[in-house]
């Protein structure tokens, strides 16, 4: 049965938006680094329901975005889930790099659809503080019509791959680095690396300052499609309330289809096979400097977003399962990307820094229990072992 009220649907507000009014916000994206920088400020709005602004350095716009769970974590499915974000970002940018490579070489597309699982596991006692998160290899099936031979397509469509500026956070081990703050105090981290520089100031409640572009010709960006068909998971998991578990060994596996409209907007939708849920379907687009015009969010603000969301879901959790107190909580995190190989003519594989966290909590909790909450958080988040695991995407092809 869903816990807390259902915000975002008695809001009556659309689950994603522009910002017309950033400013006043207060919010503005970090100085760029390597191509692109994005600052996501995330905050709980009702036990698992949560929302997300998210500026870019490379595009001038801000997002919002919202996220809920489903029935296995008692949520009110109002919103996509954290983890569909990062497989939406993820798969758009995909689309990205592979448009982007045949333009830059001639190749003719004819038809194109991409379909993407990503793949997590959870595992351990949280009892016990040794429930952990992992993340494993993602696979990605291209279905394409065009006149390239087997083995040149194979690479060509590797070449893509690889030009993702999300490929900076796959290949290597990026160790994501925090502050932390209990009730406007800062406190040093336990385990969590302490990033350099001093602590970001709060957001406090300048979410709620947030005002939407106003064009009744905008669609809709977001919306739900029903239940996604089922499919036999090794380790999945349906039952309600099953992510609450005190005990886990379990694989998650999010799937994703991309195609793309005759507008150039790319239509994706989320598949949520384990745990089992709501289909949601999105939509993409690119600012006009890579080709688009900016009428969705774009790839990196969407997988900026999942990692924030799934970030903040870890601390609901603990604090749920082990009935401890934390009335607000809040973070900034800012992400650091390359330009795309492809779709950033820079012909190089995509790379990206550590992400950059700062935690707020207010809780009665005493400062070890607050440092506890940042490190369970960050060792059971998803996206977060996405980051420090080396993974490489399986290519299959078909043609069609």
């Amino acid at each position: 049965m869903p816990i807390g009220p259902n915000i975002l649907a008695d809001s009556g507000t659309p689950l994603f938006y522009e910002l017309v009014n950033p400013g006043e916000v207060g919010i503005t994206p970090p100085e760029s680094r390597m191509g692109d920088s994005l600052r996501t400020w995330v905050r709980s709005l009702s036990v698992f329901q949560k929302e997300a602004l998210v500026a870019s350095a490379r595009t001038g716009r801000t997002w919002r975005l919202a996220s809920d769970e489903g029935p296995y974590l008692d949520g009110h499915d109002a919103a996509p889930c954290p983890l569909a974000f990062l497989s939406v970002g993820m798969i758009a940018s995909y689309m990205n790099e592979i448009t982007a490579l045949a333009k830059s070489q001639g190749v003719a597309i004819r038809k194109l659809k991409l379909t993407q699982d990503n793949y997590y596991t959870m595992s351990g006692s949280m009892p016990k503080r040794t429930m952990v998160g992992g993340a494993l290899p993602v696979e990605l099936l291209v279905e394409i019509d065009c006149d390239l031979e087997d083995g040149e397509l194979n690479q060509f469509l590797m070449n893509a791959i690889h030009a993702s500026p999300l490929n900076g956070l796959m290949r290597g081990h990026l160790e994501s680095l925090f502050t932390l703050s209990k009730n406007g105090i800062e406190l040093q981290p336990a385990k969590a690396l302490r990033m350099p520089g001093a602590v970001y100031p709060d957001p406090g409640d300048h979410f709620g300052e947030a005002q939407p572009v106003s064009d009744p010709a905008i669609d809709r960006l977001c919306w739900p499609k029903g239940t996604t068909a089922k499919k036999e998971v090794a380790g999945g998991t349906s039952a309600a309330g099953s992510s609450l578990a005190a005990e886990q060994n379990r694989q998650l596996n999010i799937g994703a289809t991309c195609t793309l409209r005759e507008d150039g907007m790319k239509e994706i939708v989320q598949l949520q096979y384990s745990p089992h849920g709501t289909s949601f379907n999105f939509l993409s687009e690119e600012a006009p400097e890579n080709g688009g015009l900016g009428r969705a969010p774009d790839a990196n603000s969407y997988i900026s977003a999942g990692i924030g969301f799934c970030f903040m879901t870890q601390f609901g959790r603990f604090v749920k399962m082990l009935n401890l107190d934390l009335s607000d909580y809040r973070i900034v995190q800012d992400s650091h990307f390359s330009l795309g190989g492809a779709s950033g003519g820079t012909g190089k594989a995509g790379t990206a820094d550590p992400l950059e966290t700062h935690v707020y909590l207010e809780t009665s909790e005493s400062d070890d229990v607050a440092r506890e909450m940042l490190d369970i958080s960050e060792q059971t988040c998803f996206l977060h072992a996405f980051c420090k695991t080396d993974l490489k995407t399986k290519l299959k092809v078909q043609r069609i």
